[in-house]
């Protein structure tokens, strides 16, 4: 009989049995892809006429200042990618930078909520495209939208990063769709810039202003680029250069279309629109204005179903960790989703897009998202003082290496 030392296996000797993981799929381009997937959704689609009634002619300015808005907190987004390359990226970032659970159990909250509110914001848009097909009262239309979304949600989705992609070129195509057919009523477009340019006056300043908290919405969505990290390839040098690339696209895409909107869209029409790109096709024929309104139904359609999936898989995400009800985090047998969390999110969603008018929606999406911003950049400054030591503890608690 052999001694007790002898009987002990050594560790390496055992079997070890591998955690399933996320893969790291995503490359630059589809990464890239996702981001303006996610971000040009379907803001630009609805959120037009909204600027305009703000802004005026100076509409295209106020994008231009969202986006340099924006661009301050991609940076940031970009550094603490490449620190934390992780999936809920927001939560990690303020978790460790701020050193507080409570503060990054609210930002789970505000993300949530901004992807509610943005969902009814959206639908409200993709209830007026669709009237151009289904002749029925918009209020009808909306709770059809959300109630068929919501389903598919709780059903479960089967999709892929290149089916992502494909529904991304089909809104970016609508985009250059606007810009081709702008320049083909009106060829001179370019001679009419200069009204686009305003004065050095409060008076036009203030309503640009006023303006560019809507047109921050058109840019929300950049962000969720951080939710992906573990399934992308090489995360730290990909991650920021997607942001980056995703941010420079749509601010070129979105000035772009809303200069010609502006330039061809009488005022106190666009001004009173929620679905504004259609006005552009008014006078063409049948045909070219069906293939636009398909697409439109598309990117809104689209972009009402990312937030709403999106959201319900955070709120279940928190209440698997504890930090909401439990039941929360229930997961249908049949379905494998969360259904409680997805009843939940489309309840609300429905409430928001019935009562709610979309100027105020995307304003409050607008005010979320920029708390939610505001933390996240306090905790690169968080991070920064206090060194590295928390990012190098938490990679090695959390997921074993450093990455």
């Amino acid at each position: 009989m052999g001694s007790d030392s002898d009987q002990i296996l050594d560790n390496s000797q055992i079997p070890q049995v591998k955690k399933p993981a996320l893969e790291r799929r995503l490359t630059l381009p589809l990464l890239t892809l996702y981001g303006l997937g996610v971000t040009v959704g379907a803001g630009i689609y609805v959120l037009v006429g909204a600027t305009a009634a703000k802004a005026g002619f100076y509409a295209p300015i106020s994008f231009l200042l969202a986006a340099l808005v924006v661009a301050f907190t991609g940076f940031t987004y970009s550094e603490l990618s490449t620190r934390f390359p992780v999936s809920a990226g927001e939560v990690a970032y303020v978790r460790n930078g701020l050193n507080s659970k409570t503060l990054a159990l609210l930002v789970g909250l505000m993300v949530v909520t901004s992807g509610v509110v943005s969902s009814a914001t959206i639908s409200i848009g993709a209830a007026e495209y669709l009237s151009h097909f289904i002749t029925l009262a918009p209020e009808i239309l909306i709770i059809i939208i959300i109630l068929v979304l919501g389903l598919v949600a709780a059903w479960g989705i089967l999709q892929s990063v290149m089916l992502a992609a494909i529904f991304t070129v089909i809104e970016i195509g609508g985009l250059f769709f606007v810009i081709y057919y702008g320049f083909s009523i009106k060829p001179d477009l370019l001679a009419d810039i200069g009204r686009l340019i305003p004065p050095l006056e409060m008076g036009a300043w203030g309503g640009i202003v006023s303006a560019g908290l809507l047109a921050f919405f058109a840019f929300v969505g950049f962000e969720d680029i951080a939710n992906v990290a573990e399934e992308v390839k090489n995360p730290r040098k990909n991650m920021p250069r997607a942001i980056i690339f995703t941010l420079i696209a749509a601010t070129a895409l979105y000035l772009a279309v809303v200069s010609v909107v502006i330039l061809i869209v009488p005022m106190d029409r666009l001004s009173q629109s929620v679905a504004p790109l259609a006005l552009v096709f008014e006078n063409a024929s049948d045909t070219t204005k069906g293939a636009f309104n398909i697409i439109a139904v598309i990117a809104t359609i689209n972009g009402v179903l990312i937030q709403m999936i999106m959201a319900s898989r955070v709120l279940y995400g928190l209440a698997k960790q504890g930090r909401l009800p439990k039941q929360l985090a229930i997961i249908n047998k049949k379905t494998h989703t969360p259904i409680i969390a997805t009843a939940i999110v489309v309840a609300i969603i429905l409430v928001l897009a019935l009562f709610l008018p979309i100027a105020q929606l995307a304003q409050m999406t607008s005010q979320i998202v920029l708390v939610v911003f505001m933390l996240v950049n306090l905790s690169l400054i968080g991070l920064n003082y206090s060194g590295s030591h928390q990012k190098k503890k938490y990679l090695k608690c959390h997921y074993g290496c450093p990455c």
